[in-house]
């Protein structure tokens, strides 16, 4: 079986695959992939599940990774009464994959809240998971790593960068690019909400934009017009959102009735296809968003890419599609590193190869600091321009690249 080297890791972002594939009958490694398929994000969670299976599919069609056959074991973190993700089932499938010796790593979750609820359960496992999209940097943090990381080594890994750095970035866009003289924040009370938005706030005042105000908003409730309408009375020039769709697409709709002329941000929770067929035009025209990583799908690069996904899915994918297509690579190279001679590996060592990693992808070079985070610190800005020739959730032509936000320490 022929294993995933670096070079042809990165040959499966960017062609089809030719080569024999794994036979039916090779020995399977399990990758559990945990995201909220049911509730306010299920549109963006399908676009990041189908990067991770295509990077399933093309690493088998080559062969599998060290002899093995990889199998995708779907996990739903999305529970009806939560109307999104549910850290108690995040939690309840985190214990799940420790228990299933068939599975030795993961990708997910989207959410950060999910993320605080499985880290602890799956260091006591040596289970790692990549996590293509959630973002607050408590989990690993080494403040917290009694918390997160109780049995020691890092095995929470991200292929994006954290809020440590999208929300600051953003700030730094607000005061350099925006030039507003003072913004009002909101959060969706949710552990990557509140954490980004923490983050926007403290660089905005570091940076002398003036923060007017400073609200938490819950995410079932259905009127946001009290606080909107304070903002409205308190002549805010910005607004700025941290938080995911299922409080966001009612910030849109709403703002747009009460302070509809206000530059209006957030971070990689607005960029969503759900925000964007939630809150609908024009309520969402204008709103700018930040993802933690390169947009590396308008590159040229990963035009062959974009365009196998989109014939296979039927839709065009987003950012963190790829930066889940990306974790499994890295998986699957880890698992070429580790599997000698057709032997499973240890659920250690092969969380010891993933941070040992040094793979090229079409994101750059994915190599993780002693944590878990990625060591590159991109942040993307984008803004939403609607295209009607296209669909209104279609995050390629909805969303328009502005460019890399300024360096949190401008």
């Amino acid at each position: 079986m022929n294993t995933l080297t670096r070079r042809s890791a990165l040959a499966l972002l960017g062609s089809p695959l030719l080569t024999q594939g794994a036979r039916a009958d090779t020995p399977v490694i399990r990758i559990a992939i945990n995201l909220p398929l049911t509730g306010g994000e299920a549109q963006s969670a399908g676009l990041i599940k189908d990067g991770a299976l295509m990077a399933i599919d093309d690493v088998n069609a080559r062969g599998g990774a060290g002899g093995f056959r990889l199998e995708p074991l779907l996990m739903d973190d999305g529970t009806a009464t939560s109307a999104g993700y549910d850290p108690a089932q995040a939690a309840t499938n985190a214990r799940r994959m420790v228990t299933d010796p068939q599975v030795l790593a993961a990708i997910g979750p989207m959410n950060s809240g999910s993320g605080k609820a499985m880290s602890p359960i799956l260091s006591q496992a040596s289970l790692a998971i990549i996590t293509p999209s959630s973002t607050n940097p408590d989990i690993t943090n080494p403040s917290f790593a009694a918390v997160y990381r109780p049995a020691g080594p890092a095995i929470y890994f991200r292929t994006v960068t954290t809020d440590a750095f999208q929300g600051p970035n953003m700030a730094n866009f607000y005061v350099d690019v925006l030039k507003v003289a003072n913004v009002f924040v909101l959060d969706d009370s949710g552990a990557y909400g509140v954490g980004l938005a923490d983050a926007f706030q403290q660089q905005a005042e570091k940076r002398g934009l003036k923060v007017l105000g400073r609200d938490r908003l819950d995410p079932l409730a259905a009127d946001y017009s009290p606080v909107l309408t304070k903002i409205k009375s308190l002549n805010a020039a910005a607004l700025y959102f941290g938080g995911n769709p299922q409080a966001g697409v009612k910030v849109v709709k709403q703002s747009y009735d009460i302070v509809p002329q206000i530059p209006k941000g957030g971070g990689d929770g607005v960029y969503e296809p759900d925000m964007l067929s939630g809150g609908g035009f024009p309520a969402i025209e204008g709103w700018y968003a930040t993802i933690a990583a390169p947009h590396d799908l308008a590159s040229p690069a990963a035009e062959q890419w974009v365009k196998r996904f989109a014939d296979r899915f039927g839709q065009q994918p987003q950012d963190y599609s790829l930066t889940a297509y990306d974790g499994v690579l890295v998986i699957a190279d880890a698992i070429g590193r580790t599997a000698k001679g057709g032997v499973m590996p240890t659920r250690a060592a092969l969380r010891a190869a993933i941070e040992a990693t040094s793979l090229e992808t079409l994101q750059g070079k994915v190599e993780f600091d002693p944590n878990g985070d990625l060591k590159s610190h991109i942040v993307s800005v984008f803004q939403v321009h609607h295209d009607p020739a296209y669909p209104v959730a279609d995050m390629l032509h909805q969303w328009r690249y502005i460019g890399v936000a300024p360096e949190a320490n401008a």
